[in-house]
């Protein structure tokens, strides 16, 4: 992932915020390098992510892709109707054309990290603005890893590339490391 930002999609209201959303959809926009991961590959983590087949109970939670064009119009459709096939079952994640994205309010943004405070003191060091920390993809990739997602072995990989300080990056390890049972080993001297 370059980047993720929560938000709001899908409606008619215009600037929808927590408080007034409207006929919006909670959502998330990720942006990807292609080169790296393919849209067929996000889709697979898509479905894999949540539970097609339940019905939300209101606009604001829907499960929906929201497709920026044909081609992923297309290649949602299939995934779902694979999905479906699958599952033996009616899947309820819609697939609409997507119409406008606004920007969820900073203190939904980077949930799991906002939990950390040591390694939020760090990020506003290097993002002074919140606008600059939204768009970070390090602090995408450290949300994301602090969230449950990505493996020990991973994180060693990208460990560098997180701006964090040496003492940032041993106490990230140790939480890594304890999460997932990742084989420990002592970080680089860089």
């Amino acid at each position: 992932m370059v980047r993720t930002r929560v938000g709001y999609a899908g409606g008619t209201k215009k600037d929808p915020t927590y408080r007034d959303l409207g006929d919006h959809t909670e959502t998330i926009q990720i942006d990807y390098d292609p080169a790296r991961i393919t849209y067929g590959e996000l889709l697979d983590v898509f479905w894999t992510g949540h539970d097609p087949l339940s019905r939300s109970w209101s606009r604001q939670y829907a499960s929906v892709i929201f497709a920026h064009n044909e081609e992923q119009r297309k290649l949602a459709e299939e995934t779902k109707a694979r999905t479906a096939r699958d599952l033996r079952a009616t899947v309820h994640t819609e697939i609409v054309s997507y119409s406008g994205f606004t920007l969820a309010e900073n203190y939904h943004q980077k949930h799991s990290l906002q939990q950390y405070p040591e390694f939020m003191e760090e990020l506003r060091r290097m993002y002074p603005s919140p606008g600059e920390f939204v768009a970070s993809t390090a602090a995408a990739r450290l949300n994301g890893y602090l969230g449950g997602e990505g493996s020990y072995e991973a994180l060693m990989r990208d460990i560098d590339n997180l701006g964090l300080s040496s003492a940032g990056k041993q106490a990230l390890a140790e939480l890594v490391q304890r999460r997932t049972g990742g084989q420990a080993c002592p970080l680089p001297n860089r």
